[in-house]
């Protein structure tokens, strides 16, 4: 974590930025929540955790200024509410989400799966991509597998009363 924290501390200073003890609280609550998609409200109950200083409004122009500097991805699952994560290091491309419309789960899929689109689209459209987000809106293995326990169960009950 810590080898991070420097990296993320000389992009701020490449930016004329300062890692504060402030803006430090809360990449820090970002690193260690980094499989969540925290909203700024999550974040700043963390980070109240660790330094009960800061005031919301500190953690949000944090998290504005990370997203300006592309440390962290600014995403909307179509709930009106903003989360925040964190952008893998090297990543060419932001990555792609799963999200569950039964449960709210959100998954991640790592993998770029959108290199040919993005040929076509600067080829056919002459657009130059310089990122992409794509979200899946459907049902969670998780949430799968429920249903079809409880149709299970419901069929063996059902079983059970023809008997």
């Amino acid at each position: 974590m810590e080898s991070r924290i420097d990296r993320i501390k000389k992009q701020l200073h490449s930016a004329s930025y300062k890692l504060t003890p402030q803006r430090e609280a809360t990449v820090r609550v970002l690193l260690e929540h980094e499989e969540d998609h925290l909203s700024a409200e999550d974040v700043y109950l963390l980070v109240k955790e660790k330094a009960p200083e800061i005031g919301l409004a500190t953690v949000y122009r944090t998290l504005e200024l990370l997203t300006e500097l592309k440390v962290v991805d600014k995403i909307n699952f179509g709930d009106g509410v903003s989360r925040y994560d964190l952008r893998q290091e090297g990543a060419a491309h932001f990555h792609h989400h799963l999200v569950c419309i039964e449960c709210g789960s959100v998954d991640e899929i790592q993998e770029d799966l959108l290199g040919e689109v993005e040929q076509v689209v600067e080829r056919d459209w002459k657009f130059q991509v310089k990122d992409h987000r794509l979200t899946f809106h459907g049902v969670c293995w998780r949430c799968q597998e429920k249903a079809e326990q409880k149709q299970t169960t419901k069929e063996s009950m059902e079983t059970q009363h023809v008997e």
